[in-house]
């Protein structure tokens, strides 16, 4: 029962809609090469998106832009 349990939580699934997963992340990252200014502000609305719609944890939202 356990391991049948466990091998039923490891899965994925497609997320509920695309139309909401391009609302969360945006469409900015498309092209982004992380090379100019321009690029990282693309990355940075990217996470923004993550961040919001809770996809990414609060410590993980933290770490973006550490560093810099």
């Amino acid at each position: 029962m356990t391991v049948a349990s466990m091998g039923a939580a490891c899965g994925t699934s497609a997320p509920a809609s695309v139309l909401g997963l391009r609302r969360v992340v945006g469409t900015d990252l498309v092209g982004a090469r992380g090379a100019t200014p321009a690029d990282q502000r693309k990355i940075d609305r990217t996470v923004v998106g993550l961040c919001a719609g809770g996809v990414w944890t609060n410590a993980e939202c933290a770490r973006h832009g550490e560093g810099r």
